[in-house]
């Protein structure tokens, strides 16, 4: 802020949602005070910060209307819709600094809060750094809707997100199926699109309306019941908290199959948020399942990771029951994991009515690459080297043929406690058909708290450095490894083969 004693302060006033009576009292005394109050207003003059502040104004003020240029994003200004605004705040700060250095004190009139999507901020970016500057905080829309709903917003853990509705669409979908409780806001023009993220993103049943908060003209009501014709910019989506709003039984079941990552919530997508957030049940192994944040209301059922069909099959009669279960895995749950188990148990005539569905998750092999650089970056094979559900000779036959079509190799489950032999074998064998300096990245725990990423050559590769938590990465007669500036080594496959 600026501290300059000689000139006027700059007040930036937020006048809460539209009823005066909402309005804090040091709003209306700063702008009681005030020698200048200025507002923005469009081209037709009227502004509804003005008829907020009306019952404070006295004659003896200045009143400065600073009015938009444009409404809409069509302009002949050389700098298109973004320059021609530029040029109006400039010219808008300039006369309110005039005001300033004249020793007045100047009131900006803001809806809501001055630093919630408000114009005000713009004359702030311009104006705060050379004179003595408050803002003083007023009670936003979104405070105002859920009030005028009824309803809470968030409760407990819950996340609440504020997204503007000029977003592309499938954002909106992205950030409306991520978070818990929502308020969309600027609406209006951007209402089909609003409505289509809340339908895609399985929120539209909960989503709610509400249109000029505690203002004359009021409207309320469900999100999905509103003519998109009738909506003017000064309303708001809420999807308001669901542990305060519980949803109806759903009365048909169904299982989603997850993927987690390989690790925390940072590698989940918005999807497979939703589903989690959506489930009335969680099924899986309990590792995987201590990584998805607990939901009053919802059960859990955690078992080791040796009984996939009982789980699988667990999962499926509860569906049958009308419940909405997600069944749990780590990484992608197509990649050596829960969704071959559940669409196995699914295909039997007992279950083939319940629907399923699977859901993609960043499997270790993508995360393990990503922290290497780019070592999957052309054709490569993905093999697991546990013989608990296949015979070594198979695996054995499946290494020779990819090293022998110089394919780069994604090894899971390479070695546990009680299989320590087959990571030798699988050297051994490799070796036959790749030199010794071929680059082995080993990524362990990626995601995790022990995460290390270490890059070894196939000739050095130690068994007794691989554990269940392992992913190997074994690269081609390609693959190179490059020492970076900084020392870091680097692993990539190049996307061109030689002739």
């Amino acid at each position: 802020m600026g501290d300059n004693q000689n000139t006027g302060r700059l007040y930036g006033v937020g006048l809460g949602p539209g009823d005066p009576e909402l309005m804090t009292l040091r709003a209306a005394r700063v702008i009681a005070e005030a020698d200048v109050i200025a507002y923005h207003c469009a081209r037709h003059g009227r502004s509804i910060a003005r008829s907020i502040a009306a019952p404070h104004l006295r004659p003896e003020h200045i009143e400065e209307r600073l009015m938009y240029p444009i409404t809409v994003e069509t302009t002949d200004h050389p700098g298109g819709y973004r320059g021609a605004l530029d040029d109006f705040y400039e010219q808008a700060a300039a006369r309110l600094a005039a005001h300033l250095d004249a020793g007045r004190t100047v009131a900006v009139l803001a809806e809501g809060d001055p630093f919630f999507y408000g114009s005000y901020q713009h004359m702030h970016k311009r104006l705060a750094h050379r004179y003595p500057t408050e803002v003083i905080p007023g009670v936003t829309s979104v405070s105002a809707a859920a009030a005028r709903l009824g309803t809470p917003l968030c409760e407990a853990e819950e996340v609440l997100t504020i997204i503007p509705g000029t977003l592309p669409e499938e954002e909106l979908t992205a950030r409306l199926a991520a978070t818990d409780s929502a308020v969309v806001m600027k609406l209006g023009r951007t209402f089909p699109a609003v409505r289509g993220a809340m339908e895609t993103s399985g929120r539209l049943d909960e989503a709610r309306y509400v249109e000029r908060a505690t203002m004359s003209g009021e409207r309320t009501g469900q999100l999905a019941d509103i003519d998109p014709e009738s909506v003017p910019y000064f309303s708001v989506a809420v999807v308001p908290s669901r542990i305060a709003n519980p949803r109806p039984a759903h009365g048909t079941g169904e299982v989603v199959v997850v993927g987690t990552g390989p690790a925390g919530p940072l590698w989940l997508t918005p999807q497979t948020k939703r589903a989690l957030a959506d489930a009335d049940e969680l099924v899986g192994y309990t590792t995987y399942l201590d990584r998805v944040p607990q939901r009053p209301g919802q059960i859990r059922h955690g078992s080791d990771n040796k009984v996939e069909s009982e789980r699988a099959e667990f999962a499926l009669d509860l569906a049958r029951r009308g419940r909405r279960v997600a069944v749990v895995s780590g990484g992608d749950p197509g990649v050596f994991a829960m969704a071959t188990a559940v669409l196995e148990v699914a295909s039997q005539d007992a279950y083939k009515d319940v629907p399923v569905r699977v859901l993609p998750g960043v499997t270790a092999a993508n995360a393990a690459a990503a922290k290497a650089g780019a070592p999957l970056g052309h054709d490569y094979a993905v093999i697991s080297l546990s013989d608990r559900l296949k015979p070594w000779e198979v695996i054995a036959e499946r290494l020779a043929a990819a090293a022998a079509a110089d394919l780069v190799l994604a090894l899971y489950n390479p070695g546990s406690r009680s299989r320590t032999w087959q990571v030798g074998k699988a050297r051994e064998l490799l070796l036959g058909h790749r030199v010794p300096d071929t680059p082995v990245v080993l990524g362990r725990d990626i995601g995790g708290p022990e995460e290390s990423v270490r890059i070894v050559r196939l000739a050095e590769l130690d068994p007794a450095q691989v554990d269940m938590r392992t992913i190997l990465l074994i690269g081609s007669s390609q693959t190179e490894v490059v020492r970076r500036g900084d020392g870091e080594e680097i692993v990539w496959t190049p996307r061109r083969y030689p002739e």
